[in-house]
């Protein structure tokens, strides 16, 4: 007898999964709002929500499912697979699950001729869009100045936090980097010289897809026809999207029907990458009647003491949806609150509990060190290396930020597109003594409208080139020409790339198996054209995204960035630095949606915990110098956040903090106190 799936849901999950009306094979249902806590089922609930529409007999293919990374995607699918196999039904595929960034390539490609884009566009990520930023930038003399001009990176981290919010530059410079408000006339020069740039090429950066996306659906019509295509439209981790996202759902389901969005109020940490917490606070009322909201608030995570701390953290807040967690499963040890004496000391306190813990049958992988801001962990990393025990630290070099990987990509984007010059510019920089100037040459009939063969055909390579040049122009013909069967332009290109990889580079050989890696995925999709876009908008990940590699041992510790272990969770959790200027950031001080932010921050790491949870925070910080008098140091303010209220939810104790023994004072020979009049000599001085 099968087991219906649905009788594992609690009674918030199931109202939630199963909102709506059944009507025929359709389902009819008004706007719905899912306060998804921290641990309490968000993801199963969302899948159980999807698989209920499609048994009550919506068209797969009628679904719009976003979420925020391609994995998160992947997950769901396979989910409501699993749900529909339960109750036997068929195979389920949800055609247009993805990213937003995916969803809007997508359908950009079906409409963009409505705003001006050419289907066959190309996808730049975002060092590529870094890049054009730059040359754009040297020809407009900005690189020139004599005080500091931002750089390419800063440059194009303005210029989307400004498209992404919506609002107006200054705000943006004021609000983010008022360091560059001198240069305000310059950015705009820069940015709009940027922008007719992509238009000529027709590339398209990030940020465009969804500002192209934005501009389809403004007008009423296209959004109309666009809006036609799916009957339901479900959103993961809402609390994470930005103005631009948050309007786009709104013109594609104006009065809210079909619409379910599913978040946390509470797990909004992402404003520097132009999120804002107002969607999701203000999501009930942009509609009449406003959307139902259902709050999950049953944890399957944490212990309840961990989530007694975290509800009390959050009550501080000034705007929230109202939740209180309760745990499902047993625990009675309270969170602590260590003090200790400095950077050592703290360290010295995780490294013992780690091990302690470790001795106790908790795995070393099972426990992770967070902090506010990637250097806090850096003593820490030295003594665990001293002390010869493996960890892994989440950040890093991204594997399509290696040059190699990056060289081999831009002969296959530039094929794409002959009009892509960055691309361009780079993979005929990889022959021998093609320099810029030489490059410049050579697509200046491409600028002027003549064909990529026409280009290569009337091109006169420099000596140094001239041996490799025919190859290399039979290699772009053959890429180009759109008969070209997709399988094999990867190992082709990589072929060709071969000699220059071992002129170029040290370690060619481990740099190769880079590319054999990059073959290895290129196989598992139809087209060119996708396998680029696919990894311009959601990249790969390699062993170089972890800093620090473990050991060969059987287990290793987890150092990470609060803001990178969000949506995971481990048995023991240590948060470092919890005093003020880090909990919260020195940074944060100008405003209260930003102290409410990091607020946030902090519940978010606290429950990340499940069974035990440790706030470190040291006295003393010690200022980096050389100073004459000996150590220079501040001391440690408590965080704001740990106001009486949290604090009578925590162990407060005190680690290698011991008062020093009262010493007796020193006799003479006979008993007497020794005393001695300093300030009798330091008078007769001036007698």
């Amino acid at each position: 007898m099968a087991v219906d799936p649905f009788d594992a849901l609690n009674l918030a999950q199931r109202a939630a999964a199963t909102h709506g009306r059944v009507v025929g094979r359709a389902v009819e249902a008004g706007p719905l709002l899912v306060i998804a806590g921290a641990g309490t089922g968000k993801t199963a609930t969302l899948a159980h929500r999807v698989a209920h529409l499609v048994l009550s007999g919506v068209d797969p293919g009628r679904i719009l499912l976003l979420t925020f990374s391609r994995r998160a995607a992947q997950e769901m699918t396979r989910r409501v697979e699993r749900i529909g196999s339960g109750l036997g039904a068929g195979p389920v595929r949800l055609p247009w699950a993805g990213t937003f960034h995916a969803m809007g390539n997508r359908l950009l490609r079906l409409h963009g001729r409505s705003v001006g884009l050419d289907p066959a566009f190309s996808v730049m990520d975002r060092a590529d869009s870094a890049d054009l930023l730059d040359v754009v930038r040297h020809e407009l003399g900005f690189a020139g100045k004599d005080k500091r001009f931002p750089r390419k990176d800063t440059c194009l981290a303005i210029y989307s936090h400004r498209v992404n919010t919506q609002g107006s530059l200054t705000n943006t410079l004021q609000t983010q980097w008022p360091w560059c408000l001198p240069y305000e006339d310059d950015l705009l020069r820069l940015f709009r010289a940027y922008v007719a740039r992509k238009q000529a090429d027709q590339v398209l950066d990030y940020d465009d897809l969804l500002l192209y996306w934005h501009g389809l659906v403004t007008e009423p019509a296209l959004a109309r026809d666009m809006a036609a295509r799916f009957d339901h439209v479900l959103v993961d981790e809402y609390q994470d999207t930005n103005r631009l996202q948050a309007e786009i759902l709104h013109a594609l389901r104006p009065d809210g029907r079909g619409l379910t969005v599913v978040g946390d109020d509470a797990q909004s940490i992402y404003s520097f990458r132009a999120a804002t917490v107002e969607n999701i606070l203000d999501f009930p009322n942009r509609f009449s009647p406003p959307a139902r909201v259902v709050a999950l608030e049953e944890n399957y995570r944490s212990t309840q003491p961990i989530l007694d701390a975290a509800n009390a953290l959050l009550r501080e807040a000034e705007r929230r949806h109202d939740k209180s967690l309760r745990a499902h499963r047993l625990g009675q040890a309270r969170p602590r609150l260590v003090t200790v004496m400095d950077d050592r000391a703290q360290a010295d306190y995780v490294i013992d509990s780690v091990l302690a813990s470790r001795e106790a049958g908790i795995p070393l992988k099972r426990q992770a060190v967070l902090f506010r801001s990637s250097h806090h962990s850096d003593l820490l990393e030295l003594e665990l290396t001293r002390r010869n025990i493996p960890f892994v630290k989440y950040g890093g070099l991204k594997f399509l930020e290696a040059a190699h990987v990056k060289d081999l990509l831009s002969v296959l984007r530039w094929a794409d597109n002959p009009r892509h010059q960055i691309a361009a510019f780079r993979a005929l920089q990889l022959l021998p003594g093609m320099g810029p100037g030489y490059s410049a040459r050579c697509l200046e009939p491409i600028a002027a409208g003549r064909t990529l063969h026409e280009a290569l055909a009337t091109f006169s390579a420099p000596p140094a080139a001239r041996a490799y040049w025919q190859i290399f122009c039979l290699l772009l013909e053959r890429l180009a020409d759109p008969r070209t069967p997709w399988l094999g332009q990867v190992e082709a290109v990589r072929d060709w790339y071969r000699p220059h990889l071992e002129r170029l580079y040290d370690a060619a050989a481990v740099r190769a198996g880079d590319l054999e890696q990059l073959t290895r995925i290129a196989g598992g999709y139809t087209s060119r054209e996708k396998f680029l876009t696919e990894l311009a908008l959601d990249p790969p990940q390699a062993s170089g995204d972890e800093s620090g590699p473990p050991l060969l041992d059987e287990d290793y510790l987890v150092l990470s960035t609060v803001h990178s272990a969000k949506g995971q969770e481990w048995n023991d959790v240590f948060v470092l630095n919890v005093n003020d200027g880090n909990f919260p950031s020195e940074f944060a001080g100008a405003s209260s949606e930003l102290i409410d932010e990091e607020r946030r921050l902090l519940y978010v790491a606290m429950t990340r915990a499940r069974e035990s949870l440790h706030l470190v925070a040291p006295l003393k910080y010690y200022v980096t110098q050389q100073p004459k008098y000996g150590d220079a140091h501040v001391y440690g303010a408590r965080s704001r956040f740990l106001t009486a209220p949290v604090l009578e939810t925590l162990e407060c104790i005190n680690a290698g903090i011991a008062s020093a023994p009262l010493l007796a004072e020193p006799t003479d020979a006979s008993g007497a106190a020794v005393v001695v009049d300093v300030a009798a000599k330091l008078r007769s001085f001036w007698d």
